[in-house]
């Protein structure tokens, strides 16, 4: 009789102070980012360098600009640099994502960002991101990833969050054959029993709270800033998710 491995779970952080909250908390691993007020950014050189230091498996995403999937070449050779980039600076994988304007996935960027990674490190870990969320057909396109060479697709089952998602979560996961399903988006504690129910690898959630600091006087500084855009990990919500997932 095999047993069933255990549900990861995944905390996206934008800081090494994040990644120690994450890390000390019983995360396995974390998703590093920017600007996860806008889905989230590259991360820089220096940020992955210190977070890598923090010891705890950090994924970096590669997203280039905020705004929708369907990427230019020169877009995506930038982003085929950064996968190099992020890995050479210690990242242990990359999130990446790439659309066709007619939903389907791009493949040729796609696997342009499984070569860049596999270049660095044969044993990079790439995590399609939840532009897989946005395609015409999401349950389709989790399958044709291992094809494709990757590890795992984070996804909310195309809904608004992945416990409205559930059920098509369950059909990417009998979909994605060796590729590694993981429930995100909007993700409390209390979702993560319905979300390992779904037969899903992993659970991913931001556990963020507005930092006491996050307000500048009610000056934007441009764009979408409307002064509050600052957040942090919350070790409580960490702590919990890790207790759910144990329980």
């Amino acid at each position: 009789m095999t047993t069933a491995a255990p549900v990861a779970l995944e905390i996206a952080v934008t800081s090494p102070a994040g990644a120690i909250v994450a890390r000390d908390g019983g995360a396995d691993r974390v998703e590093l980012c920017v600007g996860l007020e806008l889905g989230g950014l590259t991360p820089s050189q220096a940020l992955v360098e210190t977070t890598h230091e923090t010891g705890i498996p950090a994924h970096a995403l590669v997203r280039c600009r905020p705004g929708g999937f369907v990427h230019t070449t020169d877009e995506v050779d930038l982003m085929v640099r950064e996968v190099r980039a992020v890995l050479r600076s210690g990242a242990a994988g990359v999130v990446v994502g790439a659309l066709r304007p007619d939903g389907t996935l791009d493949e040729t960027a796609l696997r342009r960002f499984v070569d860049a990674a596999r270049s660095v490190s044969a044993s990079a870990e790439v995590t399609l991101h939840r532009a897989i969320d946005h395609a015409a057909d999401p349950v389709a396109a989790a399958g044709s990833l291992a094809d494709l060479g990757f590890t795992r697709v984070l996804t909310s089952g195309a809904a608004p969050t992945a416990v409205a998602g559930a059920a098509t979560i369950s059909r990417m996961v009998a979909a994605a054959g060796p590729v590694q399903v993981m429930a995100g988006a909007g993700v409390t504690p209390a979702d993560v029993p319905a979300l390992v129910a779904t037969g899903a690898a992993a659970v991913h959630l931001s556990a963020k709270r507005p930092a006491a600091d996050s307000a500048h006087a009610g000056v934007p500084m441009g764009g979408a800033d409307d002064g509050s855009a600052h957040f942090v990990t919350d070790a409580e919500v960490v702590a919990a998710a890790r207790r759910a997932l144990d329980a």
